[in-house]
């Protein structure tokens, strides 16, 4: 199978112009609090340039970051579905309200931390995919239905059913409820089919629990390679999911909610029956690791949405013959594979294994060789992971900082 770094005429052109970028020799190294002191003040007139900002440092291209979104809305109103994003990708409320703005019905977030963070940033539609087992965690979890009403949690087992059941009347709410489903994959969700019926009839009947329906996503498929592959893949993987929400409608159980799926299935969701929502959430960012797996236009490069999130980053030796060092390594970018991509340019490779440094290593046909003091923007190798290790991202138009975005859900994993 071809390497998808060396699948480079997308990223080109989907960078066009980041290769000849005047990078400027003297550079300012603006950090974060005197980028947001310029823009408060609006002395910067001109405008702060990226290529001014310390590093390393996270960048989304707020150009790129808004087509993403039309993009997917468009998608899914031509499909008659509803997009529901998960926030875990990005942890910032200022990007969860430009989805809700757009169309979105709500967000998805991964733990009952995420959902505190984005109910006090005003975000009031949520859903939980990630069930809560612990008495602390359903306890704020219930806290946080008593203030939010649309807060709904998710539930697999009928020992959490009734966990929660007693949760809810300690706490003196009614908590809406999910069935989460098994794709097959065996990490979360119960078997479809009867025992999931049985459950959601349990659900049903205890008090202080409203049930809302199912949900059941599939990680798996979202990263298959090969459009035709990975449509036949998720289709046949939600087909159990869908009988069982057909036999819970003619139990007379309430299903509104049927939510799965994700960015790599994105156009393909709608053609399971009874699905009423994608829980998309690399869409707005993108990185090597969805890049590489092929769209339905092009079986090379996933296209149907722009690297939006770069690291910037600065090089720091540049004495030795083919390679150079740069000061964004693991603790920048994470060591997920597959690494990270110099952005705009061609015939180099980057790594980011080591701790504080990246490695740039050239080939004979490199576009350009950098110096110390030069910087560069490299696409990430998994964005949501990437996300988590800042504290906050600068949005830009152009080459011009025009926000610098809390990620106020950084490090909330419990």
């Amino acid at each position: 199978m071809t390497d998808p770094l060396t699948r480079r005429h997308f990223l080109h052109a989907a960078s066009a112009g980041a290769a000849s970028v005047w990078i400027p020799r003297s550079v300012h190294g603006y950090s974060a609090g005197e980028v947001a002191r310029s823009i408060s003040e609006r002395q910067h007139r001109a405008g702060i340039s990226k290529w001014d900002l310390d590093t390393p440092c996270l960048v989304v291209d707020l150009d790129a970051l808004e087509r993403n979104i039309a993009q997917m809305q468009a998608t899914m109103t031509r499909n008659g579905i509803a997009s529901r994003p998960h926030a875990k990708t990005h942890k910032t409320p200022a990007i969860a309200r430009m989805q809700l703005a757009t169309g979105s019905v709500g967000i998805c977030t991964a733990k009952v931390s995420e959902a505190e963070v984005m109910f006090e940033h005003g975000i009031d539609q949520i859903l939980l995919t990630t069930v809560n087992v612990t008495a602390p965690k359903i306890r704020r979890a219930m806290a946080l239905r008593n203030q939010c009403d649309g807060f709904v949690q998710s539930v697999d087992t009928s020992e959490n059913a009734r966990d929660l059941s007693a949760a809810a009347a300690e706490a003196g709410v009614t908590a809406d409820v999910v069935v989460d489903l098994d794709p097959g994959g065996h990490r979360t969700g119960i078997t479809p089919g009867a025992p999931a019926l049985e459950l959601a009839q349990l659900v049903d009947s205890l008090s202080g629990l409203t049930l809302c329906g199912v949900l059941c996503y599939d990680g798996g498929a979202q990263h298959v390679t090969g459009f035709a592959a990975r449509k036949s893949r998720a289709l046949e993987r939600l087909e159990a999911a869908a009988e069982t929400k057909v036999q819970m409608d003619r139990s007379g159980l309430d299903t509104r909610i049927f939510s799965g799926g994700g960015t790599g299935t994105y156009n393909i969701d709608h053609g399971t029956p009874g699905l009423t929502d994608v829980q998309v959430g690399s869409y707005v960012f993108m990185d090597a690791q969805y890049l590489g797996i092929g769209g339905e236009r092009d079986e090379e490069v996933y296209s149907d949405f722009e690297p939006a999130l770069t690291v910037l980053t600065t090089v720091l030796n540049a004495q030795y013959e083919g390679r150079a060092t740069t000061d964004a390594g693991a603790k920048a970018n994470t060591i997920n594979r597959p690494w990270p991509i110099v952005k705009g340019e061609t015939g180099m490779s980057y790594t980011s294994g080591s701790d504080e440094f990246g490695s740039i290593r050239y080939e004979d046909n490199a576009s350009r060789i950098y110096r110390v003091g030069d910087k560069l923007e490299v696409i990430v190798s998994h964005c949501d992971p990437v996300v988590n290790l800042y504290d906050q991202m600068y949005g830009v138009r152009g080459d011009t900082v025009e926000a610098i975005w809390p990620i106020a859900g950084r490090g909330h994993s419990i």
